[in-house]
């Protein structure tokens, strides 16, 4: 990498849903796509909350600082909108949701600033969705980018920063692309199912769990083999944002797919997550935003994909 992903950035495009109470892992289990029910104080689970459809409206990182005290860390620009939705499902069961972004800081960790950040953690797990606490701070793996080590930093707001070089929003987005696993924003609601990002190869949806809104959507395109889109990296000389349209050679007359995230690349142009037909992905001469828009130069995500059964 031309310019080192290293250092600390504050991360105010996300934001917190606190769910506090008796049923509050019981609650969450029953929303998302992933298992909350064994999920212990060592680890966090990436999820889904999708639609009826199977469609995801918000994706979460999750975890626990008990057992009646659970997070979900996604993005802010979704997080009205789902606190509202979640809070439809709550019913009789004892649990309360609040925005907690107020109250809790979060920082993404990258290189040596994670490192600083784990050597007085005695039992420091470097696996990816681990989780570790020390003096209120909650530090989760996450897949890491280029190679590089990275991890979320939540703790309270009046919890002293993060030690580490100062590292920019712009650079950490670059190494979300980077890690090839999407976030879910405001631009691409409701666009995906879970595969079509590949949240079932990145530990992100559970198929022997209960049920689920849109359960049954995203069991049968896992199932019946009838998965076509895929997430993809991809790098364009030319801006791109989420949300822009992607043309085939195939058939240039309607998209083959969307520009999920993107972010300036340290050796110039704009590197992005992209999800696409799988055909599209294999034909290349992809072009973003019209049939004669920029040309992508499209790769395989940095980890292996679940093949549909």
């Amino acid at each position: 990498m031309n310019t080192p992903l290293e250092g600390v950035a504050r991360l105010t495009d996300s934001g917190l849903i606190r769910v506090q109470g008796d049923d509050a892992v019981k609650f969450v289990h029953g929303q998302l796509t992933n298992d909350f029910s064994l999920l212990g104080l060592s680890q966090a689970r990436l999820a889904g909350f999708c639609n009826a459809k199977g469609r995801l409206q918000a994706s979460f990182i999750g975890f626990k600082r008990s057992q009646t005290d659970l997070f979900l860390l996604c993005s802010q620009d979704l997080l009205a909108t789902t606190l509202k939705r979640l809070s439809l499902f709550v019913m009789r069961a004892k649990v309360t949701l609040k925005d907690a972004s107020g109250d809790f800081a979060v920082y993404g960790l990258a290189g040596s600033a994670l490192t600083n950040a784990t050597k007085n953690i005695a039992a420091y797990a470097s696996d990816t969705w681990a989780k570790a606490d020390l003096d209120g701070v909650s530090l989760i793996n996450l897949y890491p980018a280029d190679g590089v080590a990275r991890a979320l930093w939540v703790a309270p707001i009046d919890t002293p920063a993060p030690v580490g070089a100062a590292l920019s929003t712009e650079t950490w987005a670059w190494g979300e692309v980077r890690s090839g696993i999407a976030t879910v924003t405001q631009t691409c609601f409701e666009a995906f199912v879970p595969q079509m990002i590949n949240y079932e190869s990145v530990g992100g949806v559970n198929f022997k769990k209960g049920c689920y809104p849109g359960q049954e959507v995203v069991a049968r395109s896992q199932f019946r083999g009838t998965l076509k889109r895929r997430a993809y990296l991809a790098h364009a000389d030319a801006a791109l944002q989420a949300g822009d349209e992607l043309f085939s050679p195939e058939d240039s007359s309607q998209p083959c797919g969307l520009v999920v995230q993107a972010a300036p690349a340290p050796q110039g142009g704009v590197d992005a997550i992209v999800s696409i037909q799988i055909s599209a992905f294999e034909v290349g001469g992809v072009r973003a935003k019209q049939a004669d828009g920029p040309l992508l130069s499209l790769s395989a995500p940095p980890y292996p994909l679940l093949q549909d059964i």
